[in-house]
């Protein structure tokens, strides 16, 4: 069973980490349950210490906090550079249909030209405006995304760790 335990947490934190970066899975909560597994079915560390609850509540804090920041920090910047909500709704559906295409140079360029061709037909935007709104948007995700993959990375490293 211990096994058993160890391979489904090593997934959590795979599929966590690829849910970082792809928008149908969330990355954090999936890695954080993964170190859930690990703290109630008893992993240790190489001392043979378990997992403390300070390190499971704190990684908590940090995957609630992150899935909240990946929320707000896109709409932010891509407010503050002039966009709209089609700057922030083409980056999402250009990052979905760049999953398909080529990921993850897809992914990239697909939710840039998606908020840069939103602002653009839909807002009414000049092609400089709409350029600098998709750069805010581009920037969002790119932050959103890293802040993702640190904390899933953090909670990989823990699963290893207590295995």
């Amino acid at each position: 069973m211990e096994v058993f335990i160890a391979i489904v947490a090593i997934l959590a934190g795979v599929i966590g980490i690829l849910g970082s970066i792809l928008p149908a899975l969330p990355g954090p909560p999936l890695t954080w349950v993964g170190m859930l597994l690990l703290y109630f079915w008893g992993g240790t560390n190489g001392d043979g210490e378990p997992m403390s609850l300070t390190i499971l509540l704190v990684m908590l804090g940090v995957t609630i906090a992150v899935s909240i920041i990946d929320y707000i920090v896109p709409m932010y910047l891509t407010k503050a550079t002039g966009g709209t909500k089609y700057a922030s709704w083409g980056a999402m559906i250009g990052l979905v249909i760049g999953t398909f295409i080529v990921p993850p140079i897809g992914m990239i360029v697909g939710s840039f030209l998606g908020a840069f061709l939103m602002e653009l037909f839909y807002a009414n935007k000049s092609s400089e405006d709409a350029l600098k709104s998709a750069a805010g948007s581009f920037l969002g995700f790119v932050v959103g995304t890293g802040l993702k993959i640190i904390a899933c990375g953090v909670m990989m490293y823990y699963i290893i760790v207590y295995i």
